[in-house]
């Protein structure tokens, strides 16, 4: 079994490298100069070419690769020379120095990713909130999902080609159909507009809301239904789809009709035998879709002023402000990543063949 888990994370490091490194690649040919977005467009020559150097942009493309591997790296080597590109400094790196020679420091510390061209403020600092109202924007859609999606999956397998049945149907197919940011302008202008004074729901917000009378930042969970909702309704529809027909081809298994052959009844057989195993399936999908939602709520966040991640995403590209970007794709490559190898490890803790 350790076997099989250090095989899994050294896959999941080597999918980390290959992003690491496409995202490098594929934004350093893209048109811009960092030094005059930091500096203003007034800025003078030998200003541009001081930060050029500070930032290591005028050296070759493979030299600031390696920078860049050094940077994002939780072990690193840098210069003591201050007018180096790779100069430690405990401000912008944090971390602890593991070993100190003459010319060289090796640091441990967190992956480093460099600083905003707009706001000159690590980018770790500006994405760290919006990451947090990410993460509860996806909790709360998939939780939406997970109860509501097998609830009605169960209910539609139990009452197999009946009308309600038939509805059922209708609404995961449409779930799954329509596009999200169409369903997102939808559900915000009916309940956050039509049906407001019935609703008590805003058509925009976010998790921290600044109270008019000056007392600072407080939590309005109310801006969190509607984007919940919008984000949870294709997981929704997947998970009901599924829940409805794994369950019934559970129910139509020989050891299902052995339990009920022995006296068994029908919901005792449903709840300790049937509806255990027809729900792997659903844990398959529900593992992908969290990571999925943490990554895909660019749309909805923007359409409901959902300050997160993606809403950080939309604001940096339109800025030109690449290591948010770059920064951002990192962070939701890691959490796919991450949740994959926990996914895979149970899977090799339930089904003892997948570790072979």
């Amino acid at each position: 079994m350790i076997s099989f888990i250090v095989r899994r994370v050294l896959y999941g490091v080597l999918v980390l490298f290959g992003v690491l490194s496409l995202v490098f690649f594929i934004f350093n040919v893209l048109p811009g100069d960092p030094a005059r977005m930091m500096l203003g467009q007034r800025a003078d020559q030998e200003a541009i070419n001081e930060i050029n150097k500070e930032l290591g942009l005028d050296r070759s493309v493979f030299v600031q690769y390696v920078l860049y591997l050094n940077d994002m790296s939780p072990i690193s080597f840098h210069d003591k020379a201050p007018a180096s590109a790779s100069h430690y400094d405990k401000e912008k790196y944090g971390g602890i120095i593991a070993f100190e020679g003459k010319q060289k420091i090796l640091v441990v510390k967190a992956p480093y990713l460099r600083q905003s061209y707009q706001l000159n403020k690590n980018v770790s600092s500006i994405l760290k909130e919006s990451i947090l109202e990410t993460a509860v924007l996806a909790i709360a859609a998939i939780a939406f999902a997970i109860v509501l999606g097998i609830s009605l999956g169960i209910f539609s397998a139990l009452y197999q080609d009946s009308f309600l049945d038939r509805l059922l149907l209708v609404f995961a197919t449409s779930g799954m159909a329509l596009p999200s940011f169409f369903v997102g302008i939808i559900i915000a202008w009916l309940f956050g507009f039509v049906l407001e004074d019935y609703t008590g729901l805003q058509m925009t917000g976010s998790l921290y809301e600044v109270d008019d009378l000056g007392k600072g930042e407080y939590i309005q969970w109310a801006n969190l239904i509607l984007p919940a909702i919008t984000l949870g309704i294709r997981p929704l529809a997947v998970i009901l789809q599924l829940s409805r027909n794994s369950l019934l081809e559970v129910l139509s298994m020989d050891y299902v009709r052995t339990a009920r052959a022995k006296g068994l009844s029908f919901y005792n057989v449903l709840i300790k035998h049937a509806l255990r195993n027809a729900l792997n399936p659903v844990l398959t999908a529900v593992s992908g879709m969290f990571a999925s939602l943490m990554a895909g709520a660019v749309f909805i966040e923007i359409i409901f002023s959902w300050k997160g991640i993606g809403w950080e995403i939309v604001n940096a590209l339109e800025k030109y402000d690449l290591p948010i970007v770059m920064g951002a794709v990192l962070i939701i490559a890691v959490i796919f990543v991450t949740i994959n190898i926990i996914v895979d490890i149970l899977y090799g803790l339930l089904d003892p063949r997948l570790r072979i």
